[in-house]
């Protein structure tokens, strides 16, 4: 029944009252939602706490959205900003000498299962290290554009800025990264498989996203 309604049919039930329509958008989008927030943050904890305020966030906020954009662009601009929130209280800020600016993607597949970072060992725990340390605009326009593969046009909506700042941060934030990251291109990170050194580790379940149990939300949920 729910399974085959658009979002947006989803969230104007949701708005009227109806107490499962919200849980079946969670269900729809938690993965890519908490692939972002994993990324950008790079704390498993934090990423599951980003969320969950991102989702409380969508669940008070239903009856403001106008349809202008995607149910998902509404969802991960919330993300976003729920991850930029609490990445600005924490950012450290380096600079590093401008270097070639090739797609991070060399380094890691830009669809790649939400789990994998925290599973493929020093790979990726350096490159989520070496992602905080760039600016949190920075680090959420080169995960969105270069790790979850969105389209330079629609990371803009997402972050609710001009394609022209998503591109911008995106090549500043990689010419910061990539002089950190030249040795695991080059294979000093240890990795000893030479035709498949994205090799993915086995894929464990995403942290649960039920609807938000938040009391206060469910009381002004509009419940009939």
């Amino acid at each position: 029944m729910c399974g085959s309604m658009t979002d947006k049919d989803l969230l104007a039930r949701h708005v009227s009252g109806d107490q499962e329509a919200f849980g079946e958008i969670v269900r729809r989008h938690r993965d890519r939602l908490w692939a972002v927030a994993l990324r950008t943050l790079g704390d498993r904890e934090e990423a599951a706490d980003a969320v969950q305020d991102a989702l409380v966030s969508a669940y008070r906020a239903a009856h403001t959205f106008r349809g202008q954009s995607a149910v998902t662009t509404w969802l991960h601009r919330i993300t976003v900003n729920a991850c930029l929130d609490r990445a600005r209280k924490t950012a450290s800020r380096r600079t590093s000498p401008v270097a070639e600016t090739e797609r991070l993607e060399q380094l890691l597949e830009p669809h790649e299962s939400a789990s994998a970072p925290a599973e493929r060992g020093d790979l990726h725990r350096e490159l989520l290290q070496a992602l905080g340390t760039l600016p949190p605009e920075q680090r959420a326009a080169l995960v969105l554009v270069d790790m979850q593969g969105y389209p330079v046009a629609e990371a803009a909506q997402v972050l609710g800025v001009p394609s022209g700042t998503v591109k911008s941060r995106c090549a500043r934030g990689r010419a910061r990264l990539l002089p950190l990251l030249s040795h695991l291109r080059s294979g000093e990170s240890g990795s000893t498989d030479s035709n498949e050194g994205r090799n993915r580790a086995p894929r464990t379940s995403v942290p649960p996203a039920a609807p938000p149990r938040d009391p206060d939300a469910v009381k002004g949920g509009r419940r009939a």
